[in-house]
């Protein structure tokens, strides 16, 4: 494990979107396609069907007049509107990678920045998702907002931002989570959780609350930059709203997908 050094250069946070609204799918009540099992060891369990469970959709749409021109900026209405309604961390999105081989992994990672140029997530440039970055840049973003009945698929080409930047996002996190990121080596084996509890220990005590943590090197953002963006609305039926953003030569295209 690397040892921090002490000098840093502290710099400021970033601002935060807008908001708006949103509406929510209608779901199944009780245990259709269930079953009861008793096992002879315990008491009874029930066993569920995973084909038995539905989500009726409402009849809202999403029209080709109803989009934003720019998908960064109908991106910013839709996030909105999620975290508006309540939707616990909207910025959660699935991020999808592929080794040189093109076997794919997927993990969820919280988007911290958006605008014209990308969307922006932080990790560990030698976890499992940075080194198959390193050798595919090539990556998906899925926002699972289930509740209200959206999702918003990312296509693009990952880059690693530029040290000030990660800097001054760095300093806005809470100083555990400043240490957390010197602590643990991500997607590396470790021994136990007491051997990875005595190291952030070790950190706590030479970087007390209120003094400056230095920004780990091996750890800082990674912006990807879409040529496609999917708003996907859920609708009855199943025969939900499909709009994709495609970047051309003229600017983006709106395209209508069949669900």
């Amino acid at each position: 494990m690397p040892v921090p050094p002490r000098d840093v250069n502290p710099a400021d946070p970033a601002a935060s979107p807008d908001h708006g609204s949103a509406g929510r799918p209608a779901t199944d009540s009780g245990a259709e396609g269930s079953d009861t099992a008793r096992s002879s060891s315990g008491p009874a369990r029930r066993s569920l069907d995973p084909a038995a469970m539905r989500a009726h959709y409402r009849e809202v749409g999403l029209a080709e007049s109803d989009l934003d021109q720019d998908p960064i900026e109908q991106f910013g209405r839709w996030f909105g509107q999620a975290a508006e309604s309540g939707l616990h961390e909207a910025n959660a999105m699935v991020l999808s990678t592929a080794d040189d081989q093109g076997r794919p992994s997927s993990r969820t990672v919280l988007l911290k920045q958006y605008g014209g140029d990308g969307f922006v997530f932080f990790t560990n440039y030698g976890s499992r998702k940075g080194r198959e970055l390193a050798a595919n840049p090539y990556v998906s973003l899925l926002f699972p907002w289930h509740a209200v009945a959206r999702q918003v698929i990312v296509e693009g080409r990952a880059e690693r931002v530029g040290r000030a930047e990660t800097t001054a996002y760095f300093r806005t996190r809470p100083h555990g989570s400043q240490l957390g990121c010197w602590a643990s080596e991500q997607s590396s084996t470790v021994a136990s959780r007491q051997q990875l509890d005595e190291l952030y220990a070790e950190l706590a005590a030479r970087y007390p609350e209120g003094e400056d943590v230095p920004v780990p090197p091996q750890w800082g953002g990674v912006r990807v930059v879409p040529h496609a963006v999917e708003f996907w609305q859920g609708r009855e039926n199943r025969l939900h709203d499909r709009l994709r953003y495609r970047r051309t030569a003229d600017g983006w295209h709106v395209e209508r997908l069949c669900p």
